[in-house]
């Protein structure tokens, strides 16, 4: 039986919430690889990486209430999408801010990935809801149910009355 589905306000502010923590780990990581030496754009892959893999299995659990390992593969290969859609949007804005300011500091850099990382996160939550986290189980249940299930001792009555006429059925097992 799958886990009763969580309400739409509920997922809304649990997904806020783990937004939060994992945009911090994503920005918290960019800043130190960048610190540490590393191109902002090889900085940015490597975190948002890192977070999206953390941000997938807290709103599996959390916000949309999975557990388990069924579906477990296809919904992380289903959020690499995601990624590619955040990863374009964060690497489209770093590549500007390139342009237009070659020596940014690492705070303004940040600040850009946030930004980007921002606007990304509506389409994330949709895809999430209504693409990645759907209760495929409710899809596989058959539309109609029989009215009627045969039990076994109805099955066989019915079977001897055809078989024997319905002046013989009623002697089976008295005998």
């Amino acid at each position: 039986m799958a886990a009763p589905r969580i309400q739409l306000s509920q997922q809304v502010i649990r997904f806020a919430g783990v937004g939060l923590v994992t945009t911090a780990l994503h920005l918290g990581l960019f800043a130190a690889l960048v610190r540490g030496g590393a191109g902002s754009q090889l900085a940015n892959g490597v975190a948002l990486v890192i977070a999206t893999l953390a941000n997938t299995g807290i709103n599996r659990a959390w916000t949309f209430g999975i557990s388990g390992r069924k579906r477990l593969a296809i919904h992380h290969g289903q959020a690499l999408v995601i990624f590619a859609i955040t990863y374009a949007a964060t690497t489209l804005a770093l590549a500007l801010l390139g342009v237009v300011a070659p020596n940014a500091s690492t705070m303004v850099q940040t600040g850009v990935v946030l930004v980007a990382n921002v606007l990304s996160t509506a389409a994330r939550f949709v895809a999430m809801r209504s693409w990645i986290f759907t209760d495929h189980a409710a899809a596989e249940v058959p539309t109609q149910v029989p009215t009627q299930v045969p039990t076994p001792v109805a099955t066989e009555v019915a079977t001897q009355s055809r078989s024997d006429g319905p002046e013989q059925a009623s002697h089976h097992g008295s005998w």
